[in-house]
């Protein structure tokens, strides 16, 4: 059974009004350009909150020029709106219906996101509640951050644990590595732990979840290229072992093996990966 409701808060040190300005106007400099943060990774060159009821949440994949259209996904339209208090959009690539307040507590603001199933929907895609925990570590570098979004490297390790959320507890408290997202508390296991030296994304996932493969993956390396399908038949011909053909589940990638049976991710690079 889907269930009916999930939501979120977070604080941050600023009034209610700059808040949701922040929140709205620098959408696309806060959310965090990684692989599985958008419905088209691939494509996807930014994020955009029109203001106003009637205005959309958009995905973009080509902004506006003289000579073509945009071409964006539509992800909801505002049906409320109230600039340092609330905004609320019904979804368009699910069921839900999404609100975001804005509350003063504390001599700062707390914000807070509830997705919710609208009635008789059956499809949910509760991204909200782990987006939001992005906001407030923007607001806290906002003043001395330059205007441009933070963009992954294309290099990225990948490790293997029996527990990722307990081991990012331990990279955290014992070696100092830091996420752009959150460090999940106690009890708190979620489906994607990212952890970031500068713009290089370390990533957790759990043993048990990995393909089977002649000897134990505690480790693999993820390179964003610009073909993937290019690349993957490189690969193919040269004779690397294809553990995961290309798939697309936000982001398109493969999985391989080299000569020693190291574990490689290749995914496609994102428009704007530098």
């Amino acid at each position: 059974m889907t269930k009916q409701s999930a939501s979120a808060s977070v604080e941050v040190g600023v009034d209610p009004l700059t808040a949701f300005r922040v929140f709205t106007d620098d959408i696309d400099l806060w959310w965090v350009r990684g692989p599985i943060n958008f419905f088209d990774s691939a494509r996807a060159v930014g994020m955009k909150i029109e203001p106003g009821v009637g205005g959309r949440i958009l995905e973009v994949y080509q902004p506006a020029t003289e000579t073509t259209t945009e071409d964006v996904l539509v992800l909801g339209e505002i049906t409320v709106w109230e600039p340092g208090e609330r905004f609320a959009y019904r979804s368009e690539v699910d069921d839900t219906e999404t609100r975001i307040d804005f509350e003063a507590f504390n001599g700062g603001t707390r914000v807070t996101v509830e997705q919710t199933l609208r009635q008789g929907g059956e499809k949910a895609f509760y991204f909200w509640p782990n987006v939001i925990h992005w906001f407030p570590s923007w607001i806290a570098r906002h003043d001395s951050a330059p205007g441009e979004p933070r963009e992954l490297d294309r290099l990225a390790i990948a490790l293997y644990y029996e527990d990722p959320a307990a081991a990012a507890r331990w990279l955290h408290t014992v070696f100092g590595l830091d996420s752009w997202d959150k460090i999940p508390a106690e009890g708190g296991h979620p489906d994607w732990l990212e952890l970031h030296v500068g713009r290089r994304a370390i990533l957790l996932f759990k043993l048990a979840e990995h393909p089977v493969s002649e000897r134990p993956v505690d480790h693999a390396i993820w390179v964003y290229v610009d073909d993937l399908d290019a690349h993957f038949t490189r690969s193919s011909a040269y004779g690397a072992k294809i553990v995961a053909e290309i798939h697309q589940h936000g982001y398109r990638r493969y999985e391989a093996e080299d000569l020693e049976g190291h574990r490689w991710t290749f995914a496609q690079a994102r428009p704007t990966m530098s």
